[in-house]
């Protein structure tokens, strides 16, 4: 809702008072915009400002408080836990940090996607940790810190690893918001995938599945049916192919080449065995998954058929080295 004359009034008059230092009348007048509105978090949250400076603790963390519960009430949740954070007194603000710890825990999908995927020019409406419970929601408040009034909250390491040991789902929320993060900025600046519709890459982002490898590890192996399409983030994986008794080792590839795409393609089984030469990080998109979003693309899918003809080229030139 938009703010009435008077209202807008007396926090331009409040902002100038403030601004010259006269804090008293400052407060005053934000205290009077709040008795025009007493629902507008930003009026509350310059309450508990003035009292701040003015060194009114009590008064500040109960302004503060008030903030909270406005900003939740507006479905400004991320502002509700900044203010919540800056009254810093447990126990007191328990109350409002559960009432915030039940709008962000509510099913997948009820106010808006996580943090993870924020459509052009969209705000998410709930943040990375929307998935955890209650409990560990507020353990979690509790952990963050302010760093400056614009306001940036933030989670130490240790604080992070301290709330995870107790509860568990932070850690799978947190690594959910990594790997949909990755695929994302993944989907964005890659030359194979940034022409794909917006809606698709949302699609896909959900599909890939992040994966960390140890080193010799067998991904594809050569004449068995393939099953998914990958593309490889970190490290260095080596293709092989078995041919009348004898191993023939074919080029390594490395960071940002992509695999198993010849085999879904021309609906063959693997040409080659893959293998995981050192420690690696692969996104893994299912045969199904790459049936959906891949094959129904055709210029996507002529790329990775120029791909996979120059990669069967080279496996024939090798076998007859």
């Amino acid at each position: 809702m938009a703010d009435s004359p008077h209202a807008q009034s007396l926090k331009s008059r409040a902002k100038l008072l403030a601004a010259r230092g006269e804090l008293r009348e400052a407060l005053e007048a934000y205290e009077a915009a709040l008795r025009v509105d007493p629902d507008d978090p930003v009026s509350h949250l310059r309450v508990a400002e003035m009292y701040q400076s003015l060194e009114h603790e009590a008064a500040a963390i109960s302004a503060y408080l008030n903030a909270a519960r406005a900003w939740t009430r507006a479905g400004e949740l991320l502002r509700a836990v900044a203010a919540l954070v800056m009254a810093r007194v447990p126990g007191t603000r328990f109350d409002v940090v559960h009432t915030v710890a039940e709008r962000f825990a509510l099913p997948p999908g009820a106010l808006a996607p996580t943090f993870a995927w924020v459509p052009d020019g969209k705000d998410p409406g709930v943040p990375v940790l929307a998935s955890v419970g209650r409990e560990a929601f507020v353990a979690l408040v509790e952990a963050l810190e302010v760093r400056e009034r614009s306001v940036l909250l933030e989670f130490k390491r240790q604080s992070l690893a301290r709330v995870s040991a107790a509860h568990p789902e932070v850690d799978a929320a947190v690594h959910a918001f990594y790997q949909r993060r990755l695929v994302e900025n993944l989907l964005r600046t890659s030359p194979l995938f940034t022409n794909l519709p917006p809606a698709l890459k949302q699609a896909m982002s959900r599909e890939f599945d992040l994966r960390a490898v140890p080193a010799g590890e067998v991904l594809l192996t050569q004449g068995q049916p393939g099953d998914a399409f990958y593309l490889l983030l970190r490290g260095q994986v080596q293709l092989s192919l078995e041919q009348r008794g004898r191993i023939v080792l074919l080029p390594e590839l490395r960071e940002g080449d992509v695999f198993g795409e010849i085999s879904l393609l021309l609906d063959k089984p693997v040409s080659a065995t893959v293998r995981t030469r050192t420690p690696c990080v692969v996104l893994r998109l299912e045969r199904a998954a790459f049936e959906r979003h891949v094959v129904t693309q055709p210029g996507l899918k002529g790329q990775l058929m120029r791909m996979g003809t120059e990669r069967l080229q080279q496996t024939a030139k090798a076998l007859f080295v």
